[in-house]
């Protein structure tokens, strides 16, 4: 197994209530703040995990489709990343720990996860 798999809390420390937090924090990026505005929520890894690199990903797709560029490109854009994080969002119901290229990398790298 890779060395961040070994530093993940085990699979019985991750609640139904941290899943559903999880999965909704990956679909929509508001409720990600919500999330690590709570106590009780910021506290459990799992949820925090999700949050902030829901939270990374919501700020540059934000960022992102204020630019403007000619055509639909950052609209196609911002469609692929939703469905992409729908699919993170499903994989963190199931007990996955997501990692999204890039985004994990730097949230660790910052010591926010």
């Amino acid at each position: 197994m890779s060395e961040e798999h070994d530093k993940m809390p085990e699979m019985g420390d991750v609640t139904e209530d941290d899943k559903l937090w999880a999965l909704l924090s990956l679909i929509f990026w508001p409720i990600a703040l919500i999330a690590l505005l709570l106590e009780e929520k910021r506290a459990r890894p799992f949820v925090k995990h999700a949050a902030v690199q829901s939270l990374i990903v919501g700020v540059v797709a934000s960022v992102l489709a204020i630019i403007p560029v000619v055509g639909c490109f950052t609209a196609i854009l911002s469609l692929a990343l939703w469905v992409y994080m729908i699919y993170q969002g499903i994989q963190a119901y199931g007990g996955t720990w997501v990692n999204i290229p890039m985004v994990t990398d730097f949230a660790k790298g910052q010591g926010w996860i």
